[in-house]
């Protein structure tokens, strides 16, 4: 059995390639190299072209007839690049994800499992988000990533394509056996910036201290990547049962992934204390325009329909960031 996986060769997707590939499935990557790392696909089968290549999609499934379902991380995901350039994020994420249903639907491939995000939704008064959350992105990224969802929606309506949306916030972490990791040097979310300031003996600046959270810090959901990649595994596995061929339904199911409480700033910087084993400094400083309080999400529905749950703590995650990025220097210098 093969998955095709768009985007394998970033993040995400080669973690979810090496995933299957433990679980004897075979992963055709297809990816453009845009921001992916070349040496992810070393060892897969790998197609370098975009996915709105018509031509180049129709060749993998003519050569791979055996692909029963393709994972579709192919993105770009940098919030703030996305308000400076909201046209090139609307094309790669709306429109080529446009072009790849089409192809999908044309090759005859009816499943799909789509990497969404939670950050779309209006978090609740306690900051959880469910499945029934209302829907309020606050910028081109998480918008780009509604209205893809809306499109494949009527897909399914008009053509039979089946989609799970799996949506989520923070992933980070790296492969545990450190295969593949987060290919950007430099990340913006708060973790990277603690490697970072961790590296360079300089203290990290937690800003904003009078949230309205458990400890006046904002919150985010951190979630390791190799347990995202294992619900992508079981989402593939269990498709026919939460969206039957002859679902009478829209044939598109919606599950959120996630800790089920989130981590504050604050919780952050003690567990990368715990991890590096120093006076690790932090100091503390206002809110900057633009600061969000955060969310975290509630997995209960993945819990019942996938049998998922994190396995890796923020430690664990933080240890294999902290493993990655000297990996990932390694690599840069070879």
């Amino acid at each position: 059995m093969k998955v095709l996986i768009t985007g394998g060769a970033g993040f995400i997707g080669s973690t979810i390639a090496s995933a299957f590939a433990e679980r004897g499935v075979t992963p055709v990557v297809l990816d453009s190299l845009v921001t992916g790392r070349p040496e992810f696909t070393d060892g897969k089968i790998f197609y370098r072209g975009d996915i709105a290549d018509g031509d180049l999609v129709d060749e993998v499934f003519r050569a791979h007839p055996e692909i029963v379902a393709t994972v579709h991380c192919a993105a770009l995901i940098v919030v703030p690049d996305s308000m400076a350039d909201p046209l090139r994020y609307y094309r790669v994420n709306l429109t080529k994800t446009l072009d790849l249903a089409g192809h999908l639907v044309r090759n005859g491939c009816d499943r799909m499992i789509f990497a969404s995000t939670a950050g779309m939704y209006r978090p609740e008064p306690d900051l959880s988000v469910t499945e029934t959350s209302a829907l309020e992105p606050q910028n081109p990224y998480t918008r780009s990533k509604m209205m893809a969802e809306l499109l494949l929606q009527d897909f399914c309506k008009a053509y039979g394509l089946r989609v799970i949306s799996l949506r989520y916030l923070n992933p980070i972490g790296a492969d545990p056996q450190l295969r593949t990791g987060l290919q950007n040097s430099k990340p913006t979310h708060a973790l990277g910036k603690m490697i970072e300031c961790h590296a360079h003996g300089t203290p990290f600046t937690i800003t904003g201290v009078d949230w309205e959270t458990r400890d006046g810090t904002a919150i985010r959901d951190y979630i390791h990547v190799w347990d995202i990649a294992r619900a992508f595994y079981e989402a593939t596995a269990r498709f026919d049962s939460i969206l039957p061929p002859r679902d009478e339904g829209s044939g598109y199911e919606v599950i959120n992934l996630g800790t089920g409480g989130g981590t504050t700033v604050r919780e952050l910087v003690e567990a990368f204390r715990e991890v590096v084993g120093d006076a690790f400094q932090a100091e503390e400083a206002p809110a900057r325009p633009g600061d969000v309080v955060g969310a975290f999400v509630n997995p209960a529905k993945a819990s019942e329909l996938l049998a998922w749950k994190p396995e890796y703590t923020i430690e664990d995650a933080i240890r294999h960031s902290l493993q990655w990025a000297e990996r990932r220097r390694e690599l840069d210098v070879a």
